[in-house]
């Protein structure tokens, strides 16, 4: 193969999965080419709720400011009764432990354009749009190169790519889920829902959040993402129209608990609906995630429903998690075995959100069989303990699970730090007030409370890692409260902000590097630095 049909990475779909995958991957300085069957982003709304991981996420990327411009944050999440009582409120805060509101509304194609927008900022990257791949194949052992089969816009011709790595981004009924050999595991919910997109002027009853009614005749949901947008979703029969006069009727009554529309009033006077289409909402998960150097992400990999608002966060968090990994598997020689940790770290965060998700269906329409109601009303009942909700509310990001790059202790478990986000408190850096992880860079970082000591900093060197003294920080006090409540003088973070491991109080050392040091490579190895074991190391 000629070198200009070779790329390090092939990532298959330009939805916002796929194109904050390959900003993630130019961060750390590897090339991609992006392969899109449409030419241009989709225009109507789909997703619309984003978490402030997922924001942290876009600010890694560069374009948080630019989206901060288009969001709205919301209160978070009303389960209400068919009478549109309140039963439960998940509250969701202006200020998250990630620096950002903890619920965002927005509209998905104003996100989209400005991804493409920073991905032609990026000569790592290249998008090839009015392409549909065809098929994705590998060699024995699922050995690269990966070759990527496609067909231009009104071509029959079949081209190739080669790619060290393809990321499949390329939604539910993925072509890439077949070439790594992946089957659903159904989780048990699937229900028809019509989702109506409306501007209008005219007032509108809202609390700012998310509505859940929880109803078994007449289940619904209700939002505000903009100024003069809303989105409402039913659950319809899909012959039922809501076109035409009698359609309008349905319309205007299906939607009179928060606005009044007169009958008569047409779509074009003040109550115009932008869309309206029928989903069908699923729970189901891949049962494998990876073959050899192919992945699986976003809806290729997991499906929800869209009760808790997130399917396009558990994507973009998918990107999070394997970028830096692939990265330093095709840049610094780490070992393959790095790439497993993506599966077994996801996966079961996945997993869980998809059954809060089914959940909260459940709260709202029961399911359909024969012990629906009661069902129902033990989730309600449920949602009535003390501190319930706020668990909820607040462990959406629960801890990674222990494994080589999450170092878990005996003694320190329900306290320890690994596995959990670093939070991030605005800083100060050369006279400015910046949040942390503009300081903190793309890499790992050591945070520590306490002078580092010879050991913490020999760790800190091999992995080419910027050590940060809280002390230094100029903070509100966020990160040594932190520290202290998580009973460590230091935290060694990966580059996706994750603890992968401690320094505990009082020891002045990582107690052991080797599960992790065996799976990571720097060709950076001072003389400093030898107690970590590195053994794929090739300096002098």
């Amino acid at each position: 193969m000629s070198d200009a049909a070779r790329r390090p990475v092939v990532i298959i779909g330009a939805g916002p999965v796929g194109v904050t995958a390959a900003l993630l991957l130019a961060r750390h300085g590897v090339r991609s080419l992006v392969l899109e069957r449409h030419r241009d982003v989709y225009p109507l709304p789909r997703a619309v709720v984003v978490d402030d991981e997922v924001r942290r996420i876009l600010q890694s990327v560069g374009i948080h400011e630019e989206f901060a411009a288009l969001a709205r944050p919301a209160r978070g999440l009303r389960l209400l009764n068919a009478q549109h009582r309140v039963i439960a409120e998940f509250a969701r805060s202006r200020h998250g432990k990630h620096g950002f509101p903890q619920t965002s509304m927005f509209d998905q194609p104003d996100l989209e354009r400005l991804l493409r927008a920073a991905l032609t900022r990026r000569p790592e990257c290249e998008l090839w749009g009015g392409v549909e791949v065809v098929s994705v194949s590998q060699g024995t052992e699922g050995a690269a190169p990966v070759r990527v089969t496609f067909r231009r816009d009104g071509s029959d011709e079949d081209e190739h790519v080669w790619a060290d790595a393809v990321l499949g981004c390329d939604g539910a009924g993925s072509l890439t889920r077949d070439a790594v050999g992946a089957a659903w595991e159904d989780l048990h919910f699937e229900e028809s829902w019509r989702v109506i997109d409306v501007r209008t002027s005219r007032p509108v009853r809202t609390w700012e959040g998310v509505d859940q009614i929880c109803c078994p005749t007449q289940p619904a949901t209700f939002m505000r993402l903009g100024k003069d947008r809303y989105r409402w979703e039913f659950r319809l029969a899909d012959d039922e129209a809501l076109d035409g006069t009698e359609g309008l009727e349905r319309l205007r009554e299906l939607v009179a608990p928060w606005v009044d529309v007169p009958s008569g009033v047409s779509r074009g006077d003040d109550f115009e609906v932008i869309r309206q289409a029928q989903y069908t909402f699923r729970a189901r998960l891949a049962d494998r995630w990876r073959r050899g150097r192919v992945f699986l992400l976003g809806d290729a990999a997991h499906l929800t429903p869209p009760f808790i608002g997130q399917g396009l966060c558990a994507g973009l968090r998918d990107a999070h998690n394997l970028t830096w990994k692939l990265a330093r598997v095709l840049r610094q020689g780490a070992d393959d075995g790095l790439l497993d940790t993506y599966e077994r770290e996801r996966k079961p965060h996945a997993r869980y959100l998809i059954r809060v998700a089914v959940a909260v269906g459940w709260a709202m329409t029961g399911g359909q069989d024969r012990v629906a109601a009661l069902r129902r009303a033990a989730v309600a009942a449920a949602c009535r303990i003390p501190g319930v909700t706020s668990a909820v509310s607040r462990d959406l990001s629960p801890a990674l699970p222990a494994g080589p790059l999450v170092r878990r202790r005996p003694g320190l478990i329900g306290r320890g730090l690994p596995g959990t986000f670093c939070p991030q408190p605005w800083v100060i850096a050369d006279g400015r007030r910046v949040r942390l992880d503009d300081i903190l860079g793309d890499s790992f970082a050591v945070v520590t409370a306490v002078p580092p000591t010879p050991r913490m900093t020999a760790v800190a060197m091999a992995l080419d890692a910027p050590t940060l003294h809280v002390g230094d920080l100029g903070d509100d006090g966020t990160l040594a409260a932190w520290l202290a409540r998580g009973r460590a003088d230091a935290v060694l973070l990966r580059p996706d902000r994750v603890v992968m491991d401690t320094v505990p109080a009082g020891t002045g050392h990582f107690p052991d590097t080797t599960a992790w040091a065996s799976l990571l490579y720097t060709a950076r190895r001072t003389a400093d630095a030898r107690s970590v074991p590195l053994p794929r190391s090739t300096a002098p």
